[in-house]
């Protein structure tokens, strides 16, 4: 069998529709056992059938057993983010964005484990970070609506543009790399759970990984892999056009996705204020290159009349 069609048998196995939908329904059945099984450990440590010296937040709230779900719900999201990425670049980007709300949201659940009702509200550090959630999670479902729309429109007026055989080319190698993420990706995330489970119950101070840091497990190592996916995609994508605003679009994508990766090294209001820049920096990216889509559009259309 030649690399060509090992590669697209792999991909169909790994990446087909049959896949996508099975992988949903199995997602589906870990998410709500896992929602259960939370539920009883919190309610056996409750009751004193579990003695445990020291446990996290999400161990005492009955809420909080909503994260261990949504963090299965995320691992299906970061799939779909590699299934869509040989079929739309700005479909793979929305997913790069609903990835890191769903994390703002996820991260709510926990923080509700933790709050402290009292007149002290903006003056307690998990008060203020339900708070900064909250409105950050409005204002992440606004602007990714909007990108949503944005990456809706088309301008192509004039049919001038038929597949060329250096288009073809770079959807087969995104065919290829989104296949290689795949192993890539379970490895990180075999990895990345491991490495936080061990240093959570080790004895010694300076290896362990604090519970505060739970959501930043395996996604830092995650965002880390998309900027250099997003810049392979960058150079490659000059082998069939080097026109000046789909660089640009792309290379806005790119410093999109550092901006995410950094959010994760940051806690509090500077956490919240990266992950809303970024969006909104890509959100602004998308309406200008569509500007310019645009305009070269109607100027084709002109040249035709």
């Amino acid at each position: 069998m030649g690399f060509n069609k090992y590669s697209e048998f792999l991909y169909k196995k790994l990446l087909s529709d049959e896949t996508r939908k099975k992988l949903e329904k199995i997602i589906l059945i870990i998410s709500i056992t896992s929602f259960f099984v939370h539920l009883m450990i919190i309610f056996l440590v409750d009751f004193g059938f579990i003695a445990l010296d020291e446990y996290s937040d999400l161990l005492t709230n009955p809420i909080a057993a909503i994260y261990t779900p949504f963090s299965f719900i995320l691992i299906y999201e970061v799939y779909l983010l590699i299934y869509y990425l040989p079929k739309s670049f700005t479909i793979y980007i929305s997913k790069q964005y609903e990835i890191i709300a769903l994390i703002v949201i996820r991260r709510i659940f926990k923080d509700l484990s933790s709050l402290t009702l009292s007149s002290d509200w903006f003056t307690i550090k998990y008060d203020l970070q339900f708070t900064y959630d909250i409105v950050a999670s409005l204002i992440l479902f606004f602007l990714i609506y909007q990108f949503f729309i944005q990456s809706k429109k088309r301008y192509n007026f004039v049919d001038d543009e038929p597949k060329n055989n250096g288009i073809e080319r770079f959807i087969k190698f995104k065919q290829i790399l989104a296949t290689l993420l795949v192993p890539v990706i379970v490895c990180v995330t075999i990895y990345s759970f491991v490495n936080w489970f061990s240093s959570s119950i080790s004895e010694n101070p300076e290896t362990t990984i604090s519970f505060k840091n739970i959501n930043n497990v395996f996604f830092e190592q995650f965002f880390t892999i998309l900027i250099i996916t997003d810049v392979i995609l960058l150079l490659f994508s000059f082998f069939h056009t080097d026109e000046f605003h789909k660089v640009f679009r792309n290379s806005g994508f790119i410093i999109s996705t550092i901006l995410l990766r950094i959010s994760f090294s940051v806690s509090g209001l500077l956490n919240t204020v990266l992950i809303i820049a970024a969006i909104s920096f890509g959100l602004i990216i998308l309406i200008l290159y569509n500007k310019f889509e645009q305009n070269i559009a109607l100027e084709k259309l002109k040249k035709v009349n």
